[in-house]
């Protein structure tokens, strides 16, 4: 039924790849292109960050192949996984490689759409929400607010060797970007922490850790700058996660829409009830 209704959209032809994301967790975020394309695809490469109720919507004769990479963990290497692509399409299969979140936000779907130019492949790159910004959203915690911030700074807390990564300019980061969202940043928060008050940030600024967004499980902690490091560690928390620094997790006791929906009472909106804009 689903085919017949969307008809319209392009097909995921033999001898191609598409690079599909799927979103930060809840399977309703898929685009109807990615459930187009998860309904026809011979062979699904997913990564670990996928939703298996994302997977439940493959047809049934599918072949589903697991292609994570975890910080810390045994992994596939990248290069394996781009030239798997390309075997797969050679031999005539409907390719999906199904990411996390949005393939072109640190996905790795730069890489792998590269890999398919330089043999000839033919691809689609399907756009997916970000989790910095639908799992912030699922926690009840806007990436902007006009009352905030005209600005939100987006990046990765580790490089491809595992570690903070010095070529982003943590102290123009620090001073500049009234909201500061970061992936992967889980492992490492102590030396961000750091990092960002030595440029200027307040050490009792508001932190939000949300992890396994938009899923069933999702958990989200609220901390301080200054306290995150040892916060964290005594929660027991674990990645994945979506770190998000500013005045906008002030926010979340407003409009953390999934706790009312269980009962939590929502308060009134923090800066207007004060006065206090931050513009």
């Amino acid at each position: 039924m689903l085919n017949s209704q969307l008809s319209h959209l392009p097909a995921l032809e033999p001898g191609s790849v598409w690079l599909v994301g799927a979103g930060p967790g809840d399977p309703g975020l898929l685009t109807l292109l990615a459930a187009k394309g998860l309904s026809e695809a011979d062979v699904i490469v997913h990564d670990a960050l996928v939703n298996e109720e994302c997977l439940a919507l493959a047809r049934q004769e599918a072949v589903v192949e697991f292609a994570g990479k975890r910080g810390g963990k045994p992994s596939a290497k990248q290069r394996d996984i781009s030239l798997r692509l390309v075997e797969l399409a050679r031999a005539g299969k409907r390719v999906l490689r199904l990411k996390g979140g949005d393939p072109f936000v640190f996905g790795r779907g730069g890489e792998e759409a590269l890999t398919l130019v330089e043999h000839n492949i033919p691809f689609r790159i399907v756009p997916g929400i970000t989790a910095g910004i639908g799992g912030l959203a699922y926690a009840g915690i806007p990436v902007t607010h006009r009352d905030i911030n005209h600005a939100v700074t987006f990046l990765t807390g580790h490089d491809s060797s595992g570690i903070v990564p010095d070529r982003i300019n943590w102290e123009a980061i620090g001073r500049g970007s009234p909201v500061i969202v970061m992936y992967m940043a889980m492992k490492h928060i102590a030396e961000i922490s750091t990092r960002l008050i030595a440029a200027g940030r307040l050490p009792s600024e508001p932190v939000a850790f949300v992890c396994n967004a938009a899923t069933g499980r999702q958990q989200v902690l609220e901390t301080t700058l200054g306290d995150a490091p040892e916060t964290v560690a005594a929660s027991g928390l674990e990645p994945p996660a979506v770190v998000v620094v500013g005045e906008v997790v002030r926010l979340r006791a407003s409009l953390d829409w999934l706790g009312a929906l269980a009962g939590r009472r929502l308060q009134p909106d923090p800066f207007r009830r004060s006065g206090k804009v931050l513009i």
